[in-house]
């Protein structure tokens, strides 16, 4: 009987080795992001087919794609507010981590907020009730919007006062709730960045930070830019590229290696100001104006300088994008854009 109850136990922790080691490696994630056609969805699509093959990142929205969007891969309808077609989505294609970006930004936000509420609120329970139903690893990015203006603004940890005034930004803060409870209730598999501004070289979508991108897109096409903030308005930022990273060696990162589900990211700080002295060694003749409007109050209201050291330290995150590189990037990138678009 002794040797018979040490044969099954020998069985069954071979097979447990088998299982553990090996059967993550066996194939890619299947990922589904939400939101699709926003600011980092795109990008982020093509990222990750890179990393996992093309078949195995479903991008999704409620707009039509473009022809180069559906060319590059598998695009489907998804309507966050529609749980049940959630649920076929997440049933029909295997999905295993589930990316959020759909969102209202802050100062779209501010000009329809019953809508911001849907979609921002609702959405993000729906999305979360189905990562937990289907054991689902799921990304939701929050934001320097996620902070007010009685947090610390230079440095801003990662663990302190969040009273946001927008509500993009109470949304945000919302959703960190809602995610680290489930992640603590039901040990659902929540991951969330801060992202600072992201700066990419597709046209502005309504954020604060979207001048860092506008000046280029303005300055390019027209040689002059009218900025919506004051010349010395500090706040964090980062080139997309190394949002997607962040985003991408999160998502990775082992458990056991995560002391929090929700982390501060950033490259670097600036003002308009400092961004128009770097670009004016690239187009030394164009103007910029300041014309503060009520973008103006929000940005107040935000960090100036993002802490990330408790990233740095868990995951090892480390930027390589500096206000240099991403002056040259956005110049070529833009530019590119431009000649292709039109726009």
């Amino acid at each position: 009987m002794a040797l018979l109850h040490k044969l099954c136990h020998r069985a069954l922790s071979s097979n447990l080795r088998t299982y553990s080691v090996k059967a993550p490696l066996q194939k890619p994630p299947k990922i589904l992001i939400t939101g699709g056609l926003g600011q980092l969805g795109v990008e982020c699509a093509k990222y990750l087919r890179q990393k996992y093959g093309q078949e195995n990142v479903i991008l999704s929205d409620i707009i039509k794609p473009s022809l180069e969007v559906a060319n590059d891969g598998p695009y489907i309808f998804a309507d966050i507010l529609d749980f049940k077609g959630l649920q076929k989505i997440v049933v029909d294609h295997r999905v295993d981590w589930l990316i959020h970006f759909s969102a209202l930004l802050s100062a779209i936000g501010e000009q329809n907020v019953p809508l911001a509420v849907r979609v921002n609120i609702e959405g993000m329970h729906n999305v979360i009730e189905l990562a937990k139903q289907y054991k689902l690893r799921i990304f939701v990015p929050s934001t320097i919007g996620a902070f007010g203006p009685d947090s610390p603004r230079n440095p801003t940890p990662n663990i302190t006062i969040q009273r946001p005034r927008t509500i993009y930004g109470v949304s945000k803060v919302h959703a960190e709730l809602l995610g680290e409870y489930y992640y603590y209730k039901f040990g659902l598999d929540f991951r969330c960045l801060r992202f600072p501004g992201v700066i990419s070289s597709d046209p502005p979508g309504g954020g604060t930070t979207d001048y860092a991108i506008a000046i280029f897109h303005d300055v390019l096409r027209k040689g002059r830019y009218q900025c919506y903030l004051k010349p010395d308005t500090r706040l964090p930022m980062m080139h997309v590229r190394d949002a997607l990273r962040a985003l991408s060696e999160y998502l990775e990162a082992p458990n056991e290696m995560l002391n929090r589900r929700v982390y501060n990211v950033t490259s670097m700080s600036f003002t308009p100001e400092e961004l128009a002295d770097k670009l004016v060694k690239h187009i030394p003749d164009f103007n910029i104006t300041y014309m503060p409007d009520s973008r103006q109050e929000i940005a107040d209201s935000w960090p100036q300088v993002f802490d990330d050291s408790e990233a740095r330290r868990d995951w090892k995150w480390n930027p390589t994008i500096d206000l240099d590189n991403l002056v040259s990037l956005m110049v070529k990138e833009v530019k590119e854009k431009i000649a292709t678009n039109g726009y």
